[in-house]
């Protein structure tokens, strides 16, 4: 497989960037999600304001320019052409048991909306306390369970709205 990289940017620009190109960036992080970079003498301020790392794409402000960019390799490319989703991932529309346990605490409501990894339940199995967290942005449309509730492995807990 190549160490080439596809770029694919909003603006309609389209390039390939080889690993040796990006090991040669003169870039330096000024924080968890901005860094200056030095291009022909041309400073840029390039920061990450969203990305959707499953599918590769990231939005990136540089120089108060926004822009949507998709990355992509060889793997990728044969994947495609092979009629495969890249990044697919499967919809989660409840949480189940992963073991029997006790209900300690239930930390949302019906109707919630909660971002990808807030706690939704406290699960005592084993003698240890598991948080059960979110996996994506959904919004709960049903808890079938209480708090002191036994429940056995694979008993739906949590539904959640398509």
């Amino acid at each position: 497989m190549s160490n080439t990289y596809k770029v694919k940017v909003s603006n309609g620009s389209e390039f390939n960037i080889s690993k040796d190109q990006i090991s040669n960036l003169d870039a330096v992080q000024t924080s968890d999600s901005k860094h200056h970079i030095l291009q022909d003498n041309t400073p840029y301020i390039a920061e990450i304001t969203g990305s959707h790392f499953n599918e590769k794409k990231y939005s990136v402000k540089v120089n108060n320019n926004t822009y949507d960019v998709a990355i992509s390799n060889a793997l990728d490319g044969l994947i495609s052409d092979m009629g495969f989703a890249v990044g697919a991932s499967k919809q989660v529309n409840a949480i189940k048991a992963p073991m029997p346990g006790l209900i300690l605490d239930i930390n949302v409501n019906v109707g919630q909306e909660v971002k990808e990894d807030d706690p939704l339940l406290i699960l005592e199995a084993m003698k240890m306390e598991n948080s059960l967290r979110a996996i994506d942005n959904v919004k709960i449309k049903s808890i079938l369970v209480e708090e002191g509730d036994n429940l056995m492995v694979d008993q739906t807990i949590l539904e959640f709205e398509d």
